[in-house]
């Protein structure tokens, strides 16, 4: 072998191993490139997958926020239909109740609230008050329902603004007595409108 020769091969020996080298570290870099890729996608994905379940978090949360408001308006709604509706029922009775104080029961009426208030206030000489309807009748009438409840009876010249039934008082004026039906109704009201409601709601309130 010259010496020409032997270079040559040298070269080509050398150059082998460059190219194997080289094809190598193409290799490997691909191999390198690969696997970033890899893991990128792998932590795109993750990324992706935490995003995901925070939008779903915020949207479950939000959606439990519109349930939560939707049934307090709801029941807001509803209480203030109940109210209304409770209302209504009190005015209508209103209107009934004036309509009695027409009637004949109501004269009785009036006469055991005369007689509750002698009994309560203990007296035998009461003051009392009722509206301008019933003191047209009473001035008529109120010698005979003295002598009847044996207690002197004085009308007060000033009528009272009440739907009917007395106030009374001693004549001192330390003692007092409220006989009128918008007392009455005023306390049975809490009662009244709890049965009202369970009439109206079929509900125990």
């Amino acid at each position: 072998m010259t010496v020409k020769e032997g270079l040559s091969a040298i070269t080509n020996e050398v150059l082998a191993e460059v190219q194997k080298e080289a094809e190598a570290i193409v290799k490997d870099a691909k191999n390198d490139a690969k696997e970033a890729l890899k893991k990128a996608k792998q932590q795109s994905d993750k990324n992706c997958q935490i995003i995901l379940n925070q939008a779903t978090a915020r949207a479950e949360a939000e959606k439990r926020r519109i349930a939560s408001v939707t049934e307090v308006e709801m029941r807001n709604n509803l209480l203030m239909l109940k109210e209304e509706l409770v209302n209504t029922a009190f005015d209508n009775a209103l209107v009934r109740l004036k309509e009695f104080g027409s009637t004949e029961k109501y004269h009785s009426y009036l006469l055991k609230r005369m007689r509750d208030a002698v009994k309560g206030l203990g007296q035998k000489r009461l003051i009392i008050q009722v509206n301008a309807k019933d003191k047209a009748r009473l001035t008529q009438e109120i010698d005979s329902l003295s002598k009847k409840l044996s207690c002197e009876f004085k009308l007060l010249d000033e009528t009272g603004d009440f739907i009917g039934g007395i106030k009374a008082q001693t004549l001192d004026g330390k003692l007092s007595f409220d006989g009128t039906i918008d007392n009455k109704l005023n306390e049975l009201k809490p009662q009244l409108r709890m049965e009202l409601a369970k009439i109206m709601f079929k509900e125990e309130t």
